[in-house]
């Protein structure tokens, strides 16, 4: 019997692991911008023709290649970047494989020129289809010049599959919109068919760079994070709540200047963003980790656009809680008048942070769920009683009048410094700040009152447990049950009573009190499967958000309800006195400013 297995050829294998990383013409933008930053260029021009299919062509002024290292570069796994194993665990570059010129050049016709700042002249390498036609000495300047024509032009089964002119290039924008959001010190042009799309000069601070690319509206909604982290330092921009879009593609997250689509980030970071955002919308965030290159793994996909880190649950939670506390500043929630970038916020911890822990105390209750947020209530009602303005009434929470002038604890004066007006339908206070006029939802702004003060209650009060009646026994199969083997000890600090059950089951005797009516066999494997893939969860927080967004929306003050002065005051008090004051609990704005500018504008006054 004849052999069944032999060994591809190495066009062919070429041709393969093109299928990997070229898989449209912003692949090849990609990868080849990437060796230019690598080479250390201060400037960079990309050419192309309908939309990267006839030619991508990108001129860098970096070190530059010699004759030896040009023909070496095509050759398959040829690196300069890594020597020995040891060094893919102290990856600082953005490519280090060596198959990204290689595997251009099998699917397309590829010419390279390059000179170092040693050398008298350059030389010149042609490629059609990862066979090398011509080598000859080139007159150029320092540094390298990659043109790539043609694109899967020996392959038309892969060029089907390629999209408009419009739509191509739009990825190819985005790319290097990811590449010099990160690199604000080098110069990146872009043009296509002879015009020019991107003109980015070198820029001084990375704030030049973001208004220059997303804007300057953008950019004045934008604030800034730094905080410093164990295992290294977070600094970027966190956009405003109300600063949202339909998709992620306004999040670009980074690792020592690596753009990556990582689950993990993603996940802290709507995390950080829970209950200040409608659900279905994602926040403008530009957002860059910097840790030791032994702390994160980048070998782990052939784009690189995922990672793996060392302690994946440590740097979730902290992103997390690192984009919360400052979102929590008054000068990110509620900025100040005519304020473009406000002040860089304390990476403390906030008091009511530092007073309660993040790890909420499980407590055994075997009472009826209803008395259970009965008291809840009963307590929130005896909390308000004690601060200015809030009491309980026949019909819910009422804003009462002040029985005495409390100073501000500390805080900044936000919303009770507004010159009150009065109120509009019974709906709206309506205020006035020199010469900007702003309406308040009263039900939003009470809601968000109700809701804070709740969660603080809970974490006082901790997760009170429910005993099942009757036992839910979940049956699952042996990567499940690995799953919730591993994860047990942080569903019993969460609230639930679990115990193994038979080979491959859990008897579930007790849930966390206020979740009750909850499906738990759903919810425990997606956190059951958070847990493991990444090391932590919030789907237990963001049900029991829900049930005090539910208590909160229904005991406090309505729309249609009418206020006195001294009870809208004191409303605009209680919105100082929490976080997060300029959304409700779903993420709906509490409150909107209109400049005398924008009035008069309406009645064509200028």
């Amino acid at each position: 019997m004849p052999p069944q297995i032999h060994i591809l050829p190495e066009t062919l294998c070429n041709q393969i692991a093109a299928g990997e990383v070229v898989e449209r013409p912003s692949s090849v933008v990609k990868e080849l911008l990437e060796n230019s930053l690598d080479a250390a260029a201060t400037s960079i021009q990309i050419d192309l023709e309908r939309g990267g299919k006839s030619l991508v062509r990108i001129v860098d002024d970096g070190h530059g290649m010699g004759r030896e290292d040009l023909l070496l570069c095509l050759e398959r796994h040829a690196t300069s970047k890594i020597r020995q194993d040891t060094d893919l665990f102290q990856i600082r570059t953005l490519g280090f494989r060596g198959e990204a010129l290689p595997s251009i050049a099998a699917v397309s016709r590829f010419t390279t020129s390059s000179r170092t700042e040693e050398a008298d002249e350059g030389w010149e390498v042609r490629v059609e289809a990862g066979q090398v036609r011509d080598v000859r000495a080139a007159g150029r300047p320092r540094g390298t010049e990659i043109e790539v024509r043609n694109l899967f032009y020996k392959l038309p089964a892969r060029k089907k599959f390629l999209r408009r002119d419009e739509t191509e290039l739009g990825h190819i924008s985005e790319t290097v919109t990811r590449q010099a959001l990160a690199r604000y010190d080098v110069q990146f042009r872009l043009s296509h068919n002879g015009r020019t799309l991107i003109d980015l000069p070198r820029h001084a601070n990375p704030e030049e760079r973001i208004g220059a690319l997303l804007g300057r509206p953008t950019l004045s909604q934008l604030h800034p994070l730094r905080l410093t982290a164990p295992w290294g330092e977070v600094h970027g921009f966190l956009g405003e709540p109300g600063l949202t879009r339909s998709s992620a593609n306004a999040v670009y997250t980074y690792i020592n200047g690596r753009f990556i689509r990582d689950r993990l980030i993603q996940h802290a970071l709507l995390d950080g963003y829970r209950n200040l955002i409608p659900k279905g919308r994602y926040p403008v965030v530009v957002l860059f980790l910097e840790m030791a290159s032994e702390q994160v793994d980048v070998n782990v996909h052939p784009t690189k656009h995922e990672v793996r880190f060392r302690e994946p649950s440590g740097v979730h939670d902290f992103v997390a809680s690192g984009i919360r506390e400052t979102l929590s500043s008054p000068a990110a929630t509620v900025p100040e008048k005519g304020e473009v970038m406000p002040p860089v916020p304390s990476p403390q911890r906030s008091e009511m942070q530092r007073e309660f822990p993040a790890t909420l105390p499980v407590q055994s209750s075997r009472q009826d769920g209803k008395n259970s947020i009965k008291e809840a209530l009963d307590r929130y009602a005896a909390h308000g009683a004690d601060r200015e303005g809030i009491a309980p009434s026949t019909g819910g929470f009422q804003v009462t009048t002040p029985g005495r002038t409390e100073s501000h604890d500390g805080g900044d004066r936000f919303f009770a410094r507004f010159q009150l007006i009065g109120q509009y339908r019974n709906s709206y206070l309506v205020c006035q700040e020199d010469d900007d006029l702003l309406l308040i939802d009263q039900h939003a702004a009470h809601e968000r009152i109700g809701f804070e003060k709740l969660k603080v209650q809970l974490q006082q009060t901790g997760v009170e447990r429910q005993r099942l009646l009757f036992p839910l026994v979940l049956e699952l199969n042996a990567a499940e049950f690995a799953d919730f083997s591993e994860v047990l000890p942080q569903l019993s600090r969460l609230g639930f009573d679990l115990e193994e059950f038979g080979q491959r089951a859990y008897v579930v005797k007790g849930v966390p009190q206020l979740l009750q009516h909850v499906d738990f066999e759903t919810l425990l494997r997606d956190v059951a499967g958070e847990l493991n893939t990444i090391g932590s969860s919030g789907l237990v927080d963001e049900a029991l958000d829900k049930v005090l967004m539910t208590m909160a929306c229904h005991t406090m003050v309505r729309a249609n309800q009418s206020l006195s002065q001294q009870q809208m005051l004191a409303l605009l008090k209680e919105l100082d006195r929490i976080d997060f004051s300029s959304r409700c609990p779903h993420g709906r704005p509490v409150f909107t400013r209109m400049s005398l500018a924008d009035v008069e504008k309406l009645f064509q006054r200028r």
